[in-house]
C-alpha cells in the first residue's frame, strides 16, 4: 500500500491509495474458490466448475467483490496510520482495477476539526430573582376552580351570554377535501373567549331541540391543522342549556386537591410551584444564552456530515410535532423538504458547534457520567414506557442507545457546570 494524503480544509481529508497487485490477486483467488463452491452451471457438478470458467463467467461479479472487500480495509488502515478518525462515509473516486494489476482509488471523507475552546471560564449567567405576586396565585387558584367546575341544567330558558350549550354537531368541509367532523357531546360557552364567533352568533337565543345550520371559516393559522384554512358547514343540535358552577374556596375544596386542610396551604403550594416553574424557565433561557455566547466566542469549521445529520433530526422532530397537532399526511407530503432543510441549516450549525464545544469543555474539566447516573436514566425510561428494565437495557445496548444517553447526560452536566461556575 502506498497512500498519499491531501487536505483542503480543517474537516475535509482525501487519501490516495494503491493496493499491491499481489494482494488483489490473493483476494481474487479467495473469491474464485468461493464461487467454485457455490456456482451452479449446466454440465458441471456443484463445486467442480473449473476456475477458468468461473473467472470468465463471473468476471464482473468477482471484480466488484474484490473492490468491496479491499477498499474498506485499506481505507481504514490508511486513516489509522495517519491518526485520522473519519466521521463520514468515504466518497470513493478514481477507482481503477485492471486484470493482474494493483487497485487504485481515492477516498474523500470528513474529520472533526481541532477545537480549542476559549473563554468558557469567563462566561457568566444571569440569575434573576423570581417574584410571585398574589395576583399570580389568584389566577392559578381560579384555574383550579375552573377545572373542578360543575354544570347545572337550566330548563325553559334560551341560551344567553355566559350560558353553556351542550350540543352534538356534524361538520362537512365545503371544499370536499378533508374529513368530516362528528361530535356527540360538546360544551360551548356562549360569548366565551375561546368560542368561535360563528358558534356564539348562531347559538345565542337557541333553545333545547333547536338545530341551527351555519358555516364556519377557519383562519389559515388555526391551531387544529385539520380545520385550518377551510370552511365547514355545520348542523348543530342543542341538547341542553347549562350554567357553570365553581366550587367554593373553602376547606372542602382544599381537601379535594390532596393533602391540604385549608385554602391557605393550597395558596402556599401554588406559590412554590410558580416559583419553581419560573426558576426553571429562567435557568433554561440563561443556559441558551450561555451556549450562544460560547459559540460566538469560538469559531471553527463544522463538518457538513454533522450539519446534515442535525438537520435530519430537527426536521424529523418538527414533522412529528405537526403530525401530533393534526396535520394530514397528504399535507405533510406536499411540504418542500429541500426548502425546509435550507431554513434549518443555520440553527443546525449552531447546534453542532454547541455540542462539540460542550464535549471539549467536558474533556478539559474531566466531567464524567457514572454508571449509577446512567442506570437511573434507563430506569426512568423503563418506567415511562411501562417496560421491564432488562428489555429496555437490551434494546439500548443493541442500537447504541446507552452511549447516546451517556453523551446527553454528560452534555447536561457540562452545561450545568457552565451555569453554576459563577455562583
Amino acid at each position: 500500500m502506498s497512500p498519499t494524503e491531501t487536505k483542503d480544509s480543517s474537516t475535509k481529508q482525501e487519501v490516495e491509495i494503491e493496493v499491491p497487485a499481489e494482494e488483489v490477486t490473493r483476494q481474487t483467488e479467495v473469491l474464485v474458490q468461493k464461487y467454485q463452491k457455490l456456482a451452479r452451471l449446466p454440465g458441471f457438478r456443484v463445486g467442480h466448475v473449473p476456475s477458468s470458467i468461473i473467472r470468465k463467467r463471473f468476471s464482473e461479479e468477482i471484480k466488484s467483490d474484490v473492490i468491496e472487500a479491499l477498499v474498506p480495509k485499506y481505507f481504514r488502515e490508511a486513516a489509522q496510520k495517519r491518526g485520522l478518525l473519519p466521521i463520514s462515509q468515504p466518497r470513493v473516486t478514481d477507482l481503477k482495477l485492471d486484470a493482474g494489476g494493483p487497485l487504485h482509488f481515492k477516498a474523500a471523507f470528513e474529520v472533526l476539526p481541532e477545537i480549542k475552546v476559549d473563554g468558557y471560564k469567563e462566561l457568566r449567567a444571569e440569575k434573576p430573582e423570581i417574584a410571585v405576586s398574589d395576583a399570580d396565585v389568584d389566577r392559578a387558584l381560579e384555574d383550579l376552580r375552573e377545572q373542578r367546575a360543575t354544570y347545572t341544567e337550566i330548563e325553559g330558558s334560551p341560551l344567553g351570554d355566559g350560558d353553556f350549550a351542550q350540543i352534538s354537531l356534524h361538520g362537512q368541509p365545503k371544499s370536499g377535501e378533508g374529513q368530516p367532523v362528528q361530535l356527540d357531546d360538546v360544551m360551548v360557552e356562549i360569548g366565551g373567549k375561546s368560542t368561535l364567533t360563528e358558534f356564539t352568533d348562531h347559538l345565542r337565543g337557541a333553545s333545547v331541540g333547536d338545530e341551527p345550520t351555519f358555516d364556519v371559516v377557519y383562519p389559515a393559522d388555526y391551531s387544529d391543522q385539520r380545520l385550518a384554512g377551510q370552511t365547514f358547514s355545520y348542523t348543530v343540535k342543542v341538547k341542553a342549556v347549562k350554567q357553570k358552577v365553581l366550587p367554593e374556596l373553602d376547606a372542602e375544596f382544599a381537601k379535594q386537591l390532596g393533602e391540604f386542610a385549608e385554602v391557605t396551604e393550597v395558596r402556599q403550594r401554588i406559590r412554590e410551584n410558580i416559583e419553581a416553574e419560573g426558576r426553571h424557565k429562567a435557568e433554561h433561557e440563561a443556559k441558551d444564552r450561555l451556549m450562544a455566547e460560547l459559540v460566538r466566542r469560538n469559531e471553527f469549521e463544522v463538518p457538513d456530515s454533522l450539519i446534515e445529520a442535525q438537520i435530519d433530526i430537527r426536521l424529523e422532530r418538527g414533522l412529528r410535532a405537526l403530525a401530533a397537532q393534526g396535520m394530514r399526511r397528504e399535507d405533510l407530503q406536499k411540504m418542500n423538504l429541500d426548502q425546509l432543510r435550507v431554513g434549518q441549516r443555520e440553527q443546525a450549525i449552531r447546534d453542532v458547534k454547541g455540542q462539540l464545544l460542550l464535549d471539549k469543555v467536558a474533556e478539559q474539566e474531566n466531567i464524567q457520567v457514572s454508571d449509577q447516573e446512567l442506570d437511573h436514566e434507563v430506569e426512568n425510561a423503563a418506567t415511562q414506557t411501562n417496560q421491564t428494565l432488562e428489555s429496555v437495557r437490551a434494546r439500548l445496548l443493541k442500537d447504541g442507545g446507552l452511549e447516546r444517553i451517556r453523551e446527553r447526560i454528560r452534555s447536561e452536566k457540562t452545561l450545568e457546570f457552565l451555569y453554576r461556575q459563577s455562583d
